[in-house]
């Protein structure tokens, strides 16, 4: 493509979809690995709502590795194939799934530690270590 601002911003929303596939993918594998707690229905957002009271420390691992990893990679292809503002571009990404996850933490009862760790670490963090991985290289 030769204008590369249409190419930056088609390069962030493939990075956001692909994030989110990759968010999704482990927020599902999750309670394979690590069963939700006994009653809890967590097929529905009004189910996860009223079950989340039971959920230990354990059960917010894998939503943890899904909104940084998600975050990761989403950024990380935005800051190797961007045309330019990598660094930028893969902030975007970041912040963009910070609103995610600030809507998540606003809509479900999670603990504050949960909160508080998953918006500190989990999205500009690993956007900007992508960035650092990219521009390594």
């Amino acid at each position: 493509m030769k204008n590369p601002l249409i190419n930056n911003t088609l390069i962030i929303l493939a990075s956001i979809f692909i994030g989110s596939i990759i968010n999704m993918s482990i927020v599902l594998l999750g309670p394979n690995i690590i069963p939700p707690p006994n009653g809890a229905d967590v097929t529905t957002m009004k189910g996860l709502k009223e079950s989340m009271h039971l959920f230990q420390p354990k059960h917010f691992l894998f939503p943890f590795l899904a909104h940084a990893l998600g975050t990761f990679n989403g950024a990380l292809i935005a800051a190797k194939f961007s045309k330019f503002n990598n660094t930028r571009n893969a902030l975007i990404v970041g912040a963009i799934f910070l609103i995610g996850g600030v809507t998540d933490v606003f809509s479900l009862p999670t603990p504050i530690w949960f909160g508080l760790t998953d918006l500190i670490i989990a999205y500009i963090p690993m956007a900007y270590l992508a960035t650092k991985l990219v521009m390594k290289k």
